[in-house]
C-alpha cells in the first residue's frame, strides 16, 4: 500500500477523527473507502461515455441472427 500526504485545517482533522472514533473506525480507513468510491465513480463515467460513443455504431441492419449464428466462434 502506498502512503500519501494530505493537508487540511487542524480543527477539521480532529473533528473527522472524533467522528471516525464514534463509528469504531479510523480516519485513514474512511479516507481509503472514499478514495475507492471516487476511483470507481470515474471508471463508471468513462464506461458510460464509451457506451454513448458506441451507440448506433454496431448494427445488424435489422437482421435477426439464429442462436447457432450468435454462438459461432
Amino acid at each position: 500500500m502506498k502512503n500519501i500526504t494530505l493537508s487540511a485545517d487542524e480543527s477539521v482533522i480532529e473533528a473527522a477523527r472524533a467522528q471516525a472514533r464514534s463509528e469504531n473506525t479510523t480516519l485513514n480507513e474512511q479516507f481509503r473507502l472514499w478514495l475507492e468510491h471516487y476511483a470507481r465513480k470515474q471508471r463508471v463515467l468513462r464506461f458510460r461515455e464509451l457506451m454513448v460513443d458506441l451507440q448506433g455504431k454496431a448494427s445488424t441492419g435489422g437482421r435477426k441472427f439464429t442462436r447457432d449464428e450468435m454462438n459461432e466462434r
